[in-house]
């Protein structure tokens, strides 16, 4: 199974979206013989007809829902990156409101 790889907060979402699976389509029609990346797409595609169709249709199902699958993650990590900001912008913020207390006690005893 594919895992994606934790995102750092600095990461690109373009730049990642690029690595989404997607497909490849080896001939002009779906199943219809050997590819033209120079291998060829295996017997039942060699052969083409029918069940080289299938084949094809099954490979490209598989692979959308691949690209689902990891755009769902995608999303999930992206949501769970932002309530972890979100959390701490508030932990920042009360530090920031003591420290402020803390200087106002301050200057108030050296008046």
């Amino acid at each position: 199974m594919i895992e994606l790889v934790r995102l750092s907060q600095d990461v690109n979402i373009n730049y990642v979206c690029s690595f989404v699976v997607k497909s490849v389509r080896y001939s002009s029609e779906l199943g219809s013989g050997a590819g033209k990346g120079g291998g060829s797409g295996g017997s039942i595609r060699e052969a083409g007809g029918a069940f080289g169709k299938l084949e094809a249709a099954r490979e490209e199902e598989f692979f959308k829902r691949l690209e689902k699958q990891q755009l769902a993650m995608l999303k999930k990590q992206i949501h769970e990156d932002i309530d972890f900001h979100e959390n701490q912008i508030k932990i920042h913020e009360e530090a920031i409101k003591r420290h402020k207390k803390k200087i106002k006690g301050m200057k108030s005893d050296s008046d």
